[in-house]
This record gives structure tokens, sequence and C-alpha cells, in this order.
């Protein structure tokens, strides 16, 4: 769980068990078009909400979701996919996507894939947390989450970087306990479990080897339980918005903390950038594609702001908390 720090028998920074999750930032309704760019702004919301809608019911065969291991390897609770990420939400009028390398991780979270219109976000234990149609939910992604509340905001981050990873054949990931143990996939395939000594993490063995799907899902599992936006801040490399790009996240890390991903980037022909971003949160939940508000899905970001103000956080993610993991 990495949203909040859990005080786990004994290791310094072990993250702990997650309340219940704080209340979401009041952000006023947008208000009502009043001129042209008022309008505009409206006018482009309701279009991409519309063209959402039209191309899931249109849409004569299932999408492509071969590239997402939790698809291909049936994980319990994974959502039906209705669309992708890029279909669903157009740029803004007057920007373009930002060209990606095929393989890169920002080119598979473009085409991430998405549970129908209007499917709400739902906790771990299948409460709902928030409808589909709310002020800042713009969609949910088919991602499977753990029956316990483990898979927060920073898991859903190092999750959705380690499936990616899974899906170019390159399993062979790591990240870090709140101790700054390192968890890497690699021991745990070999049947190593991590196991607490005082306070010291070390790594046993356990179990059987072994290299598969269920596998490695239950080693992210295991990394969620000891991991959290501490750690991942630190393990991740600090980025320059110059060089933001779709796979990078915002992250402030404390107790609680929290993290979004920027799912896609795209460009006005000015060099103002535009991005998608998405979240988990507590208690561990869908993962979602969050939006200002109804009018629009997508975040414009002002460099002089110094940060971007997300409406389930209450203080906006300054420009020095951008991170990479390579």
């Amino acid at each position: 769980m990495a949203c909040c720090a859990r005080p786990s028998a004994g290791e310094p920074g072990a993250p702990s068990a997650a309340g219940r999750p704080a209340p979401a930032l009041s952000v006023p309704a947008a208000p009502v078009a009043s001129g042209p760019a008022e309008a505009a702004t409206a006018a482009s919301g309701a279009a991409t909400a519309a063209s959402g809608a039209a191309t899931a019911a249109a849409r004569a065969v299932p999408p492509d979701t071969a590239a997402y291991p939790w698809h291909a390897g049936a994980a319990p609770g994974a959502l039906g996919a209705a669309d992708h990420l890029d279909e669903r939400f157009p740029p803004p009028p007057g920007y373009a996507r930002v060209p990606l390398e095929p393989e890169s991780f920002g080119a598979w979270l473009r085409r991430l894939p998405l549970a129908p219109p209007g499917t709400p976000v739902r906790a771990y234990d299948g409460e709902l947390l928030r409808p589909g149609d709310g002020e800042h939910v713009a969609a949910v992604a088919t991602l499977d989450v753990s029956p316990a509340d483990l898979q927060q905001c920073a898991d859903a981050v190092m999750r959705l970087h380690a499936e990616w990873s899974w899906s170019r054949g390159r399993p062979e990931v790591s990240y870090r306990a709140a101790s700054g143990t390192p968890l890497p996939f690699a021991r745990w395939a070999q049947g190593e479990r991590p196991v607490l000594h005082g306070s010291r993490l070390d790594w046993e063995p356990q179990a059987r080897a072994s290299r598969d799907y269920r596998s490695f899902r239950k080693y992210l599992d295991a990394v969620f339980g000891w991991a959290n936006t501490v750690s991942l801040a630190r393990q991740a490399k600090p980025v320059a918005l110059d060089e933001l790009r779709p796979g990078d996240f915002f992250i402030l890390p404390g107790n609680p903390g929290h993290g979004v991903l920027v799912l896609d980037l795209a460009r006005a022909a000015d060099g103002r950038r535009a991005v998608l971003l998405g979240q988990s949160y507590m208690p561990a939940q869908s993962f979602h594609v969050i939006r200002p508000s109804r009018a629009e899905s997508w975040f414009v970001l002002d460099e002089q702001a110094g940060g971007v103000q997300t409406p389930f956080w209450p203080a906006p993610f300054p420009w020095t908390s951008l991170r990479r993991l390579d």
C-alpha cells in the first residue's frame, strides 16, 4: 500500500494499513459557458464524452488487448475492454499528440484498455467509491485490483510499469521497500520471499521456483505491501518539466502521500502542453483516468503556475515532483 505508510512489525518506514479514503477535494463545478472560449471548452468536453460513447458502441470487434498481460493472463477481477485510451480521448482543439517510440511505456499507456463508459470506481472489496459519471472521473481502466487493500496510488504506477515490462518480455523488474531493500522479481521467481527479521528485511527460500504470470502478480502484491510513495520517489529519476513524456509521474511522498501517472501528452503549436492523468487512491481501487471537470478531460499545464492541481489531492503537484522509472 503506497499512499500511506504502514508501520509493520518493526521495519522503519514500512507501509501501514490504509484508512478509509480522505474526502475528495471540493472543486467548483465548471461555470456555464458565457463566451466563445467557455463555449469551446464545454463543446470540447461534450465532444470527448460523445466520442468515447460512440466508439465503444460502434466497435464491431473487441479491442486488441494482447499487449496487456492482465487480459492475456485472465487475471481475476479484470474488466472487459470497450476501447482504448487514445480512441476515447481525442486531444483538445489545437493540440496534437506527441510522437512516441512504438515500444515505449508511454506508447503502451496511450493504448490502455478502458472499461465501458460509465463504469464506476470501486474499492478492492467492491464498495462503490465514485460513480462512472462523476465530476472528476473520465474513465476506468480494465486493470484488476487485488482483493486486499494493496494497490493504491504509487502501487498502481509500479503495477503498470511492471505490466509493460512483462508485455515486452522483460520481467526482471525491481522496486524498493520503504526501508530501501531491493525487491527484484528475479529472487521471487527463484522461490525466495521477503521476510522481516527485527528491523531488517531479508530474502529467504520459501517456495517453488516459478516465473509464470500468476507468480509475477503475487510478487507485485508483495511489493505493494512493502513499498510506498517514499520508496518510489527515491527510486525513480527526477525529470525536468521540459523532458516530460507519457509514463512519467508526479509524486508527493509522505504519510499519506499521493502520485498520479501521466498517461498521454499533447502539444499545441505555441508549445503549450496538455496531459491525461490517471490514479489509484486510498483505499486500493480501480485505476481511473481523472479530469479537471466534466467539460474537460485533459489537464493543460501552466508552466508559470509551478505545478498541476488535481481534483482528489489538496495540494498541487510541483514540477519538481516529476519522476520516471527507466
